[in-house]
């Protein structure tokens, strides 16, 4: 029996990375998903068809999750073609690196307003639809970088952090509900987020890391799908971490 059959799923930043990964899983255990993307019509697309006959169960949406109105649109949107959404992961993130003392304004709010900002107005949003049906399941993904605050990461580490703040307050307004709400806290995990640092940073990293890898995005994806399964009811307000032991 498929896990998350008759259930519609969204996942922001579902066309790339650990989010794509997340959307694959969903969708080989029988969901409908709503992959959401900000950019890149064309990879969305060729990501869509890659998925042979499971892309029949997939639908993209273009949108910007830091902007409170395009996202009612795109819940409005996702309600009248679906009417019920079961399960929300909040995958969006950006990173904007520097040091803190020479940190752009932009860059600051750039990262909060999508990593922070914009996981609050779909919970919200989410939230409201869940309640018709006293069920629903929120995951973030996180990362342990909002525990390591590394260098160079003050707004990242800040967004990071806030989110799973955020999803412990949540958590407790609508545990009666039947609604969880749960972080996913990644460690290095091997997705383009990473690609643009330079090897030998690569390779201190991983020195740091007990199992000596970065991850894999498929790994992230299990422990996802177990968080908003309906076996996961009693787990709520939680940050589980998938980092290979460098919590």
């Amino acid at each position: 029996m498929l896990k998350f059959q008759n259930q519609n799923v969204i996942v922001t930043g579902g066309t790339r990375g650990i989010g794509r990964a997340i959307t694959e899983a969903f969708l080989k255990e029988g969901a409908k998903v709503v992959a959401t993307y900000f950019s890149q019509d064309e990879a969305a697309m060729k990501f869509k068809e890659s998925m042979g006959s499971y892309g029949e169960q997939l639908i993209l949406k273009k949108f910007d999750i830091a902007s409170f109105e395009q996202c009612q649109k795109f819940f409005h949107e996702v309600e009248a073609e679906l009417n019920n959404v079961h399960v929300l992961i909040n995958n969006s993130g950006i990173r904007k690196d520097n040091l803190a003392a020479v940190m752009s304004p932009d860059d600051w709010d750039k990262v909060l307003n999508t990593n922070l900002k914009g996981s609050f107005y779909m919970s919200q949003l989410a939230v409201l639809n869940f309640l018709k049906n006293r069920y629903g399941r929120i995951v973030n993904i996180s990362s342990i970088g909002g525990m390591l605050c590394l260098p160079g990461q003050a707004n990242y580490a800040a967004s990071k952090a806030g989110q799973m703040a955020m999803a412990k307050s949540l958590s407790k307004e609508v545990a009666k509900k039947n609604i969880t709400v749960n972080n996913v806290c990644p460690g290095f995990i091997d997705t383009e987020l990473l690609a643009d640092l330079p090897e030998e940073q690569k390779a201190e990293y991983k020195k740091q890391i007990p199992m000596k890898r970065f991850g894999k995005a498929e790994e992230v994806a299990h422990a996802v799908l177990f968080l908003a399964s309906a076996e996961a009811a009693y787990i709520t307000g939680t940050n589980l971490e998938i980092s290979g032991g460098l919590g």
